[in-house]
């Protein structure tokens, strides 16, 4: 597996995703071997702002797993993919690294090769995913069916295949007895002014208007932002590890998931692994509007929708007020996670995918060789033809 980064979550929540889907492969006796390039900007950042005590407390959250580091210059393909049945690359990896694994799949693999795609660049700089060359790849993993199909329409594929992430409940889960420490927690990075303008209406004004004490976790905060921050009252806790958010959830009346815009404006139906998470560790959630395509969820019995700032006001003051309208919340979403969104529900999925092209992969051999073989035993007669 190439991803960005397995140790580093910093500003880079497909690590969440994939530390789970690791875990769980290795839990169910797969040999699994995950590749990060040396320098990866998500690693570099961690280290730059926190040293290496994050590195040193993702191994006691994550017993068993590790990683691999590769430079683009100098590793070999032969020898790391040498017993490999599957090998994944994610999108965040350098085209230049996803050509010459295809190439070494078309002259030397026997293996299943997938590109896993969790962004929203084939939306917002479709040209920047349009120099992956995916020509010897099997297919695509989408983490989502409007992403699938756009792999599809430009024709960057021949095969694709929707895989949403998921919550890996070995760590995300609900935790009781935490002294409560506030009416409202959001997890989510400030980023490139994606959802500004909705940040404001769907959080910092109702938690303003409505005197809440909020904390707010996360990288990538510009002055202006912490700024509004304090306006709003608002506590700023910086970069939080991903395996920490279950014991700070537990602590918070309740969260939100505000989408950024090309989440609602065109990748209808994802919904980012932020929702997994939060309804996975059983806290009540009120989302900003976001498309649920795909039937993921039920809005309004696992979490709640805001249509605008009023509605939003009101939805929060409700779950500070209503013991019982945060239980319900928080036991309804609970149950959907466990019941199709989990990181094993996830696996299964993966593992039919692999099956289901081997199976094509094996009726492909089988009906070459036979035309092969039929070429062969009427070569006599294709001179006369001729």
């Amino acid at each position: 597996m190439f991803y960005h980064s397995l140790l580093s979550c910093w500003n880079h929540g497909n690590a969440h995703f994939l530390r789970g889907v690791v875990r769980e492969l290795l839990h169910r006796g797969h040999d699994v071997r995950v590749f990060e390039a040396r320098n990866n900007w998500s690693l570099q950042n961690l280290k730059s702002e926190h040293g290496t005590a994050p590195i040193r407390a993702f191994k006691r959250a994550y017993p068993g797993l590790s990683t691999n580091f590769y430079n683009l210059q100098t590793i070999d393909l032969d020898e790391v993919l040498a017993d490999a049945d599957l090998v994944i690359v994610h999108e965040w990896s350098d085209p230049q690294l996803a050509h010459r694994i295809g190439l070494h799949r078309a002259h030397a693999g026997k293996y299943l090769l997938l590109f896993h795609d969790t962004h929203h660049r084939a939306v917002t700089a479709p040209h920047e995913m349009a120099r992956y060359d995916l020509r010897h790849y099997d297919a695509v993993l989408a983490f989502g069916n409007v992403l699938r199909d756009i792999y599809l329409q430009r024709r960057w594929t021949a095969r694709a295949f929707t895989w949403h992430e998921a919550a890996d409940i070995a760590l995300f889960r609900p935790i009781s007895g935490k002294r409560r420490q506030g009416d409202l927690v959001w997890i989510g990075n400030w980023g490139d002014n994606e959802r500004t303008a909705e940040l404001h209406e769907f959080l910092l004004n109702p938690i303003k208007s409505l005197k809440l004490s909020a904390k707010f976790f996360g990288v990538r905060y510009p002055d202006f932002a912490r700024e509004a921050l304090a306006d709003a009252g608002i506590t700023y806790g910086n970069w939080l590890a991903n395996f920490k958010a279950p014991e700070v959830f537990a602590k918070y009346a309740c969260t939100a998931h505000v989408p950024r815009r090309p989440y609602v404006q065109a990748l209808l139906g994802i919904p980012t692994i932020r929702v997994f998470e939060a309804l996975a560790c059983g806290i009540p959630l009120v989302c900003s509007p976001w498309n649920d395509v795909e039937n993921l969820f039920e809005p309004g019995k696992d979490y709640l929708v805001a249509r605008d700032g009023n509605e939003m006001r009101k939805h929060l003051a409700a779950l500070i007020n209503e013991p019982e309208l945060r239980r319900q919340l928080a036991a309804h979403g609970h149950r959907t996670i466990l019941s199709r969104h989990t990181c094993a529900h996830r696996v299964d999925e993966l593992l039919n995918i692999a099956a289901e092209l081997t199976a094509e992969k094996k009726i492909g051999s089988l009906n070459h060789r036979s035309i092969g073989s039929m070429k062969k035993r009427r070569s006599p007669n294709a001179s006369m033809i001729q």
